[in-house]
This record gives C-alpha cells, sequence and structure tokens, in this order.
C-alpha cells in the first residue's frame, strides 16, 4: 500500500510543533479470523471492475496492438491538481503497476508544462523520474500524452503512457498515432465523467424535489397542529383542567420532537453533495475544515475511481463531516488525517486525530447514533477507537456495491 498523501494544511508547517503519523490505521473486516478469509477470497475472486475500468482496459489491449508498445497505463488528476493515479493499465507486471500507482504532476517525466503542451517522449536511461527503477529495466523509451478536456475548464483530466521496448521519436508515426488514441481516450473519460455528474444531478434535483414537498406540507402541517394545542387547552379547561393541561403539554412536546425530525429529514434530503462526486466532495470539505481550523489535516486518497450510489456517496460525505467536527469541537488535536482506501472489497473511510483521546464511543454521545444508522443504510458500519492521550479513529467501511448496481439504483 502507497503511503503517498494529498496534504492540505490548515497552517504552514514551521508554525507547527513537528508531528508525524508512525503507522497507517488497522483496518479488520468483519468475519472469521479477522476478515483473513474474506480479504483472500476477494483477493481471488473476479475483478468487479467499473464500467469506465472495463472500459478502459480494452482501449488500452487495442492501442498497445496499433502502436507496438510493450505496456499502457492511464493516470487521472485527482481532486488536489498535483496528484496523477493510475486508473488502467495493461502490460505491467504487479511491481512496475506499483511503482507507477501514484506520481506528482510536476514529476511524471518532463513535469506539468510538458503536458499542458503536448506529448512527451523520454528515453528511461535519460529520465531522472524513471532512471535506475529496476522494474523498468525492461523499457526503453516512454511517450506520455496529456487527456485533455473539450468542454471543462479545466484542461487536463490525465495522462495517457506507453511504454516501448526500443527508442521512439516524439515526431513519428508512432507518436501521431498515439496522439490520436490520446484525443479518444481524453473524449471518453470525459464523457462518462458528465454522464455521472449528470445522473448526479438528476438525483440530487429529484431529493430537493422531495424535501420541499415535505417542507411545504407535513412540517407546516404540524407547526399547524402545535399551535392548535392552545385552543384544545381551552376547549378542555372547563372540565379537567390539570389533565388537559396535562394532555396540552404532551401533545406540545411530540410535536417538537416530530417537527426536530422533519428539519432532520429535510437537512438530509438538502445535502450539499457535489454533483462532481464523492471525492470532490470530500476535497472542498477539507479546504473549508483547513480553513476554518487551525488544525493540519492530511487527506490522503488511495482510489482514483470511487463510482457509488449516490445514496452510498451522501451518508459517507456527511459521516467524514461529523467525524471533522467533532475533532474541530471536542478533540484539541493539533493533526487529522482522513484516509480514503479500497482494501479487499471495501471501502474504506478513516479519520483519526492526535487529540485528547477522551471520545467514549457511547449510544447518543457525540452523534455516534446518527453515524452508525447511516453507516447501516449502506450496509457499512462505524468503528471508534480512543485512547486517552493518543488520539481518537473514527473508522466507516462498507463494502463495495455490486457490479450491476446501476440497475438497481439508477
Amino acid at each position: 500500500m502507497s503511503n503517498k498523501k494529498i496534504k492540505i494544511r490548515s497552517v504552514n508547517e514551521t508554525d507547527c510543533v513537528q508531528f508525524y503519523w508512525t503507522r497507517d490505521p488497522e483496518f479488520v473486516l468483519p468475519g472469521k479470523n479477522g476478515g483473513l478469509e474474506m480479504c483472500v477470497e476477494q483477493e481471488f475472486a473476479t475483478s468487479r471492475t467499473s464500467d469506465l475500468k472495463t472500459l478502459l482496459n480494452s482501449f488500452l489491449e487495442t492501442a498497445i496492438v496499433a502502436v507496438k508498445a510493450k505496456a499502457a497505463v492511464v493516470r487521472v488528476l485527482l481532486p488536489d491538481e498535483q496528484t496523477l493515479q493510475v486508473i488502467s493499465s495493461v502490460g505491467l507486471s504487479g511491481e512496475e503497476l506499483e511503482a507507477e500507482r501514484i506520481v506528482e504532476l510536476a514529476c511524471e517525466d518532463c513535469g506539468k508544462d510538458a503536458f499542458v503542451h503536448g506529448l512527451c517522449s523520454t528515453d528511461v536511461d535519460a529520465c531522472k523520474t524513471r532512471h535506475g527503477d529496476e522494474p523498468h529495466q525492461q523499457f526503453r523509451s516512454v511517450i506520455s500524452i496529456p487527456l485533455e478536456s473539450r468542454n471543462s475548464t479545466e484542461p487536463l483530466l490525465g495522462v495517457f503512457t506507453l511504454f516501448f521496448d526500443l527508442p521512439q521519436s516524439s515526431s513519428g508515426n508512432t507518436a501521431t498515432l498515439a496522439v490520436s488514441f490520446a484525443d479518444l481516450l481524453g473524449t471518453l473519460i470525459e464523457h462518462i465523467k458528465a454522464t455521472r455528474e449528470a445522473k448526479r444531478e438528476e438525483l440530487l434535483l429529484v431529493r430537493q424535489s422531495i424535501a420541499n414537498d415535505i417542507h411545504d406540507s407535513l412540517a407546516q402541517t404540524l407547526n399547524y397542529a402545535r399551535m392548535n394545542t392552545t385552543l384544545l387547552s381551552g376547549a378542555v379547561r372547563s372540565n379537567n383542567e390539570v389533565m388537559a393541561t396535562k394532555y396540552v403539554r404532551d401533545i406540545d412536546e411530540a410535536l417538537e420532537i416530530s417537527q426536530k425530525a422533519v428539519r432532520t429529514l429535510i437537512t438530509d434530503f438538502r445535502s450539499e453533495m457535489d454533483p462532481a462526486g464523492l471525492l470532490q466532495a470530500l476535497h472542498k470539505l477539507v479546504a473549508q475544515f483547513s480553513r476554518q481550523h487551525n488544525i493540519v489535516l492530511d487527506c490522503s486518497v488511495r482510489v482514483a475511481d470511487l463510482d457509488l450510489p449516490l445514496e452510498h456517496e451522501i451518508q459517507a460525505f456527511n459521516i467524514v463531516r461529523e467525524a471533522l467536527s467533532n475533532i474541530a469541537k471536542h478533540s484539541s488535536a493539533s493533526h487529522a488525517r482522513l484516509i480514503i482506501d479500497h482494501l479487499c472489497g471495501y471501502y474504506v473511510l478513516t479519520i483519526e486525530d492526535n487529540g485528547v483521546g477522551t471520545f467514549s464511543p457511547v449510544e447518543g454521545h457525540y452523534g455516534i447514533i446518527i453515524m452508525r444508522e447511516r453507516a447501516q443504510r449502506i450496509g457499512g458500519e462505524i468503528k471508534v477507537e480512543s485512547t486517552k492521550g493518543l488520539g481518537t479513529c473514527v473508522q466507516l467501511f462498507f463494502p463495495e456495491p455490486e457490479i450491476n448496481w446501476r440497475t438497481t439504483h439508477g
């Protein structure tokens, strides 16, 4: 597992006492042997790839044959706009893929400027980034081409990289054909992203409409009923004033509780989920947290393409937001981190701090009951560990949705 991180700092490192995370949080799967059997089963099971990855793998196989390359990878630009992560690869061994999995945009081959302005053809022996890397000894040259957006304000979607066992020219027929494949790849990725965003936008609008209906009907009706408790008190006062008043108080209290529940429901439906998806929404949440609090927050994204049902995205987003709110209010921490990972068929979101560690994961405390309910809605669980003086770790994990989840969820 790579430890490279996307880092968003709330304050300059020089302004803080230095702090280092010494290890990754542990993730123990449910099931026998701490989840070991399930993990092994997932590792050797048929891959449950997303539509995008399936298409890209097929595309890369065609491209390799056409340009006579030995291997190819497609990287997408993560929300921090500084890091590239492999989303699809063909022809690389496990060791080679691990070496290529995450790179800084400015470090990849000849740097960001080369990507923005055109293809980069590099001899492996002359490349400062790749020279001396044992996994790349079988390759003699690399061609990297930016995947550019045609419609978005953000011009760079990712990078298409081809590996060859012979030197390649940046102006030859191979390079020209590679650029054509890159154009098609960019169009494909942009189309799929736009389709996903349009679908999310549509579902969010449906939820907004439901919230409006609840507000305009049920919430106002309950408020009207509460106002009429005074009339009820006056109507029954002549018979038994003590009991009538008691009933009025009971009704009033019940209506108040119902009204709060309705407001919570409305808030849930009026989620601030970004149409671009969960990764983008979390990136904005981290940036907002960093602006508002004097806590250094590290965000490590270890999945390149997170395509989930909208309900999963909304519940995961709200759980992370609640956990970060708890850190800001109660932890007295100087550092915190958010890790987004995929392990053995589960998505795992970990929110950890180095605070006082006095969190007590009992029902009703710090909103833990709401977090657990949210996790259960998507088939997941919440695990909380807190040690006095060593901080608190909140971990949300839920199984990867079935490959046909779109048929069920739209």
